[in-house]
Formats: structure tokens, sequence, C-alpha cells
């Protein structure tokens, strides 16, 4: 025999059931069948919406007992022919009509009993079994319909009978010559002691499935519902959550007990007993072999699934009343046990100061009320102090019995979790070492599941979420390099990196799924206005894993919310160099806060584009060299001008030059200024070690005052044409002595500058070329012959490919 469950979605409509036949007709030639099935989807919640309904008093019920009519008899009139609905039908409106007695009763008494809420709950199950019935009967031959409550008798337990096990199995025993090629039973419904209908809680289809396979000894247990078996997550909140192949039956209490309601926890037990396979598949994708529940199952991976239980909190007990007390905890746990509270999770101090348990959020009100009652005494003296609440939290588990052969999977899950900036809040590990629980804020669920499943089933693609502000020049080539990157990061590395959201100086656009970089020009153009709070306050409500704040401007307000970000746990990349320059006190408290919210803060492109100068020096550092002094030319706007300038054009012009090529900013007077050499070295000199300010660098400014002083940018390029003789008397004493110009910043342990020098062509700067830019480091190890980096250090893809580092490095830390 083979016994086949199928849910409510799968007898929910006509075309439902008749894939149920299907599915029947292709096992019925192999062996008897014993079906069972649930109410129709929706019912079940529509019957327990009317006995409350009734309950308070509210003739509405009526209307919702008319819906739940008008339901059944639609899929009676879709499935059979019409000259074979006026029996069934008969059926089922004298059980309407039965039911339409019960809760009046329920309306004029305003109350509604366990006894009379389980009878109510019961119709479900019975009208659903005699559609199904009916149908198979004209479908197949050797049909029969079974009363469960002539089988499963349970305590008087009502909303949730106990199954007397040994009486039930021989009462369903008794019945075996009964059976027929294919059997009909509902599920959930049970008799108590006394031969009145209880049900056996909800979910207990599956359970009732369960026990008759364990009696009648099946071979194997079918559970058919809408989703493709057991998933490696909940796929509402993990998209990339998969079907498990295949569980054992302690991995899959596991998992049905913390919050996986694909398959009702007590199913497992009378399974395991008799060894019965159970197969959990999908009515609606019956090519899907779904998950496959055995006694065991060889598999090398730690972590079969990542299950979680949400709206949930703790209640914490402490005082010193508790220490060395052999009965606290029991009278705790009686207390909340006498109340019908159920708890969770359960951690103590091994101090015993302390005892802390989980439990659902609407068990609150009736806890601590158990709890104060219980202790009224010890709370009196102050021997234990006022229960503590923390609400608005979740609870999540990693499941897999290779746990306990596998050393790590604690420390990962820790890591990976603090990576992202998820609190925890409570630990809980059995002895079992099957299964790992944690309490998170509620808010923190979706990121630390898809963090989770992204850390142990590594097969998945990561994604990266990128904040990205600024769209000019670096910012376009930017996002240009992740549009043309995309698929082949996805292909080679398993890293989907997407931008989800983008602003410019007045315009904003965002998408958690990903921004179509295809066409952001023109969803930009349509945007909502652009606020800076604004994009705070979507990387909150976002809360999404693996996020960077990328800041592709050079604006100082942007900068100085840097702080803000990192303590989100979310990294920071840019090439603006105010935040690495700010006051060396508030630089280090960026560097702390990174630390600190397992962030990251990068700007590798502050210097020299996308030349690796600034990993590089850190990796001199960490490896334990020692910087002695630093010389370069950091500014691949100057070079260029001073490498194309040789008065045969204006310096005016030549600048003019550098500005359309895309080699200055907007305002080139940022360039000239050397404001910006200044800010490269003084970077290089705190990334040495060294606590420097902007104001210990020295400046010699090369171009007169007048023109910086000038009102416009147009005014500045006609002052510096006015000025052309003082530039032409700079080159013609540089050519004079066979040397050439070159704005120079260096650092020499105690002192910083920048300024215009003259070298000659012994000196490797003489032979710079183009907007290169070059950088020596003089080190405890290079001492005689520096470290040098020379290479391309202006224009916007090359700054954009630095950029891009900088996030591929924080991509691969968060691995």
């Amino acid at each position: 025999m083979e016994v086949i469950k199928f849910g409510g979605t799968s007898v929910g409509t006509s075309d439902s059931i008749r894939k149920v036949a299907k599915i029947v007709a292709s096992k019925i030639a192999k062996q008897k069948l014993l079906i069972v099935v649930s109410a129709i989807g929706g019912v079940t919640n529509k019957l327990d919406e009317i006995g409350k309904l009734a309950a308070a008093g509210d003739s509405s019920y009526e209307g919702v007992l008319a819906e739940i009519e008008r339901m059944h008899l639609a899929v009676i009139r879709q499935l059979l022919p019409a000259r074979q609905q006026g029996d069934l039908i008969g059926q089922v409106k004298w059980l309407q009509n039965e039911l339409e007695d019960v809760c009046k009763g329920i309306f004029l008494l305003r109350e509604l009993t366990l006894k009379s809420r389980d009878y109510v709950l019961s119709f479900g199950e019975r009208v659903s079994s005699l559609i199904v019935h009916s149908y198979f009967s004209i479908e197949f031959e050797d049909v029969a319909i079974f009363n469960p409550m002539e089988w499963i008798v349970c305590d008087d337990n009502f909303g949730g009978g106990h199954v007397q096990f040994d009486i039930s199995k021989q009462r369903a025993l008794n019945d075996r010559k009964k059976l027929k090629r294919i059997n009909i039973v509902p599920g959930f419904i049970g008799s108590s002691s006394k031969g009145e209908l209880i049900t056996l809680g909800r979910g207990g289809s599956d359970y009732s499935a369960s026990l008759f396979a364990n009696f009648f000894e099946a071979k194997k247990l079918e559970i058919w519902t809408d989703v493709d078996g057991l998933m490696t997550a909940d796929p509402k909140l993990v998209p990339t959550a998969r079907s498990i192949e295949h569980l054992s039956y302690e991995e899959a209490l596991e998992l049905s007990h913390f919050g996986a309601k694909v398959i009702y926890p007590p199913t497992i037990q009378p399974a395991l007993e008799q060894n019965i396979e159970i197969n959990i598949r999908n009515t609606f994708n019956e090519d899907h072999p779904g998950t496959v529940i055995t006694r065991t199952w060889q598999d090398t991976s730690a972590i079969r699934g990542i299950s979680s239980i949400s709206d949930t909190v703790l209640l914490n007990l402490t005082g010193s009343g508790m220490v060395g007390i052999p009965s606290f905890s029991a009278r705790l746990f009686r207390a909340l046990a006498d109340e019908s509270v159920n708890i969770i999770m359960i951690t103590q101090a091994s101090s015993e100061h302390s005892i802390c348990v989980g439990i659902a959020v609407t068990d609150l009100s009736l806890a601590i009320e158990a709890i104060n009652d219980e202790f009224q005494y010890e709370l009196k003296t102050h021997l234990v102090n006022k229960v503590e609440v923390e609400e608005n939290l979740a609870m999540l588990a990693l499941v897999g019995s290779n746990m306990r052969n596998q050393v790590g999977v604690s420390g990962q899950m820790f890591n990976a979790l603090g990576q992202n900036g998820v609190s925890i809040k409570a630990i809980a590990q059995g002895s079992s070492e099957r299964n790992i629980t944690i309490v998170i804020n509620q808010v923190d669920l979706k990121k630390a599941l898809n963090v989770l499943h992204e850390s142990f089933f590594t097969t998945e693609i990561r994604k990266i979420n990128l904040f990205v502000l600024g769209a000019g020049n670096v910012g376009q080539a930017f996002l240009e390099q992740i549009k043309n990157q995309q698929q082949f990061l996805i292909d080679h590395y398993h890293l989907d990196v997407q931008v989800v959201a983008l602003a410019n100086s007045k315009k904003m656009i965002c998408d958690q799924e990903g921004i179509k970089l295809e066409a952001w020009t023109s969803l930009l153009h349509k945007g909502q206005p652009y606020q800076l709070n604004d994009m705070l306050q979507l990387i909150s409500e976002y809360n999404l894993r693996n996020s960077i704040f990328v800041d592709v401007t050079a604006s100082e307000t942007v900068a100085e919310v840097y702080a803000e970000v990192l303590k989100k746990s979310v990294s920071v990349v840019t090439p603006n160099k105010i935040g690495a320059t700010s006051p060396y006190q508030h630089y280090q408290t960026l560097k702390h806060l990174a630390r600190k919210f397992k962030s990251k803060f990068l700007f590798e492109t502050n210097v020299c584009a996308g030349l690796p100068v600034i990993s590089t020096l850190n990796d001199l550092i960490k490896s334990g060299d020692r910087i002695r002094k630093i010389e370069g030319v950091f500014s691949g706007t100057l070079n260029f001008i001073f490498n194309i300038y040789d008065t045969s054009m204006k310096f005016g012009d030549v600048v003019r030059m550098a500005k359309n090529d895309g080699y200055t900013e907007p305002d080139p007077r940022l360039d000239l200024s050397g404001e910006d050499v200044m800010r490269k070295i003084l970077i290089l000199a705190r990334e040495s070690g060294y606590a420097i300010d902007f104001g210990d660098v020295a400046c010699t400014r090369f171009v007169p005052k007048t023109c910086m002083d000038a009102e416009s940018t147009e005014a500045f390029f006609t002052s510096l044409d006015a000025h052309e003789s003082h530039f032409a008397r700079l080159f013609n004493d540089a050519k004079t002595e066979n040397k050439k110009l070159r704005y120079v910043a260096s650092f020499d342990g105690e002192h910083a500058k920048a300024g215009l020098e003259m070298v000659d062509d012994s000196h490797p700067f003489y032979h710079l070329a183009g907007k290169d830019n070059i950088v020596l480091f003089y080190t405890e190890r290079y001492k005689e012959q520096p470290l040098v980096i020379k290479g391309a250090g202006a224009g916007s893809e090359v700054t954009a490919s630095g950029i891009f580092a900088d996030v591929m490095k924080v991509a691969n830390t968060n691995g």
C-alpha cells in the first residue's frame, strides 16, 4: 500500500482535482492507495473566521458561510457531469445546514468552545473528501470512502487531540479487509474517548496520513502540496532558495519544528517508527522529484536548510535568588506550561544568574502574567528582577546532521552575519549538534537569511548591492563598466553586482532587484527629487546584505555621512578625498567604525586614480616595512598640462584642452591650486601611520593669485591668458637648464610639501609622459632603489576601474 496526502491547493479547484486524479491513475496499477485529503485551500481559515465572528455576536459570519457554500458548489458544478451532481450537492447542503445550526448556537451563546470550534473546522475536510470521492467514483473502479473517526481515537484535548496510538492502530487494522483499490479519507479528524469529533490541530492532515501509513505498514507516504518539497530557506524571503533533494528524519524534524510549514512536525514520528519513506511533491509540477525523507542519507554538506520564525519575543529572568536553586527552572517552565505558552528556545548562563526563553509574541501577556504569579515572592523581595522583555525579534536556525562532523560552522555563521551588521541577541545549540538557533531583530531577518544562504550554499549567486551617488564622467564610466561586466562576474565568480539606488545632484531612482543599467539615464531623468537623507533612509529600509555605498562626487556634504553609513555595516567606496583628508581624529573615527561594524572604508582612487598605490602601501605596512619617504607626481592633469605646454600655444589653451578632454575638474582651479595633490600626499602619509593634518602640508603656488580669485571659470581662463608671460617664464627657466616642470609632492616622515619643481633627465620624473602619475616609496626595505608605481593617473575610465576594483575587494571580503 501507498498513502498519498493531497493538500488544500491540490484539491482547491476542479482543474487541480483533475491533476490529482491523473497522479492517482499513474499509481493504481501497482498497489492499493489510501488517499488523505485536506480542506479546499482557504476554507479552514474562513471557518476559523466564522467561529470567531459568531462568538463575537457578529452576524456577518452568515456571509462567510454562504461564500464557503458557493466555493464548494462551484467546484462540484465544474468537476462533475450535471446528472451526477444532485446526490453530492444534497450531501454538501446537509452538512452545510448542520454547520449553520452549530454556528447559530455559537452566535446565540456568544461562546466558542474548543469542542464546537473543532466541529466547525472539520467541515472543510468532510466536504472536500466527498467531492474527491464522487469524482474518483466516476473516473475509477473500486473506490471507497472512510470516516477517520472510526480509526483515530484521541484523548479529550479538543483543539489538538493526542492520539491513542495502539487503540487507533487496532481499529484501523480491523477495517483492513474493507479497503478497496482506492480509499479516500478526510484528514485532520479523529474521535474523542467518548466518540465525539475532535481535530488533530492545524496541519493535522499530514499527521493523519502518516498515522495511516504506519497502521497499514505502507511502503511510502507521499505528501502533495504546491511547492517542490522542503526548501533550503523560505523562498518568499530568499529568492535563490531551492528544494532539498534528500533529508534524514531528524533533519526534517528540525526544519519542520522550526518554521518550515511544508510538513507538520508530528508527521515524521509515525513514519520514522516503520522506516517509511516520505516524499513531498508538487501537484503543479509533477516532473519535479521533490524532497525524499528517510532514516539515513549520505551527504557531505554541513547544512541542509535554514529555517526561521517571525514575530517572537525574548523573556529574560535574572536575579541572585536564582543561583544554586535546583527547582527554579522547573517552576518557570511549569508556570508557562500551565498557561499553554509554548517555549521555542531556551538559553541559560553558566553563572545561573539568568535564564532566557523565546516565545511567540501572541503568548507574551500570558507568559508575563504566569511568571509574575509564580515568582511574586521573589519579585517582592528582589531575589528576582522584573522580567525583561525584548520584542520585534525573529529566530533563525541552521539545520544539518553533518554539523557535528564539521568544524567552524558556528564561526562561519557568526562571521557572515557580523560582516553584514546583523546583531545576535541569543544563541542555542543542542547536544545533537543538528541545529544552531539564534535570535535577531525582526527587521534583519530577510538580510540574515540571504547572507547565510549565500554563505552555506556556495553554488548560489551572491548579490552585491550598490547605492551610487554621482553620475558625472566618472560615475557614467563606472556604471558602464558594471553593465559590461555583470554577466561575466555571474558566470565566473558567482557575483551579481547590482545598482539598487542611483542619484545625481537632482534626481534619484531605486529598485531592490537592480536598476536596468541599459536605460539608467532615461530612468534617472524621470526619477524622484534627490535628497541625501532619502538615500540614507533607503539604505536603512532596504537593509540588504552585501551593501556598498559608492560616492562618486566631490561633495563635502556627502563625505560627512560616511560615519552614519559605516555604522549600518555598509561599506564605503569613494574617489572623494574629503573623507580621508578630514581632520585626523575624524579620519581615525571612520577607520575605527569600519572595523567595529565589519564594513570597509576604501578610497584607492583618492591617489593616482586606478593605480594600486594605497593597496601597495598597505601591503608594505602590514608586512612590517616602514615608510621613510614618499615622493611623486600625483596629478595626471598637471602632468598632462606641463607635458603639452611649450609656449607654442598659450598656457590657458592647454588647460582648456585638458578640461575638454575630461582630465580636469569642472573648475580647473581645483587642479591648478595644488590642493588636490596636497590631499593625496596627506592620505599617503596617514596610511603610512603618521598623524598629520591638511594644515601640515606646505604648498608653493605657481598660478598667480589674481587668476585663482577670478569670479567664474571663464574669468579664470581670461586671467590665465593675461598672465601668459608668467607661465612662459617658468617654462623657459626650466628649458634653459635642460629640465622639465613637474608638480611634485613629498613626505619625509616629518614634513609634507607640494609644489612645482624642475627635474633633470637623471630623475625618474623627467620622462613621465602624457597624464601619467608616478610614486616612489623609500622604505626600510627599499632604501636606495625605491619601489616605483607608474601609470595613467587621470581620466574617467581608469578612475572608474579603480572604484570597481574597490567594490570587488569588499565583495570578496564579505564572501
